[in-house]
């Protein structure tokens, strides 16, 4: 199992004005854009994500601590192994990811995934 990358995505009202600040004045380069969700490269192998839909926090779906690896399987089941609960890997089409998530011991949402393209 090899980790390529991390993300980590904030909730926003404003898409817009989210990529013209990280773009414009910080400088970072637009990764991908998922419509909800847009991704930045701030350096080599991380990134930061901004998606309009998590931004209400009282539904405890953000912040997300986002790991890429293209061996998602592999890690559900060395997670599984460490007897932590964790939601089978499954196919998002919307933003054209494979993935899970689960909790770590401060309960804080962190997702294993791979880019489907």
């Amino acid at each position: 199992m090899k980790i390529d990358g991390m993300i980590v995505f904030f909730g926003c009202d404003d898409l817009d004005s989210i990529h013209e600040f990280y773009t414009k004045v910080l400088g970072l380069s637009l990764f991908k854009d998922q419509g909800s969700c847009r991704i930045y490269n701030s350096s080599s192998g991380s990134y930061i994500g901004f998606c309009n839909h998590l931004r209400d926090t009282s539904n405890n779906l953000s912040p997300i601590i986002t790991i890429l690896t293209e061996d998602v399987d592999s890690f559900f089941e060395m997670i599984r192994s460490h007897g932590i609960e964790a939601e089978r890997p499954s196919v998002n089409r919307r933003f054209g990811i494979y993935h899970f998530f689960l909790r770590d011991p401060e309960g804080n949402r962190v997702e294993i995934q791979r880019f489907l393209d």
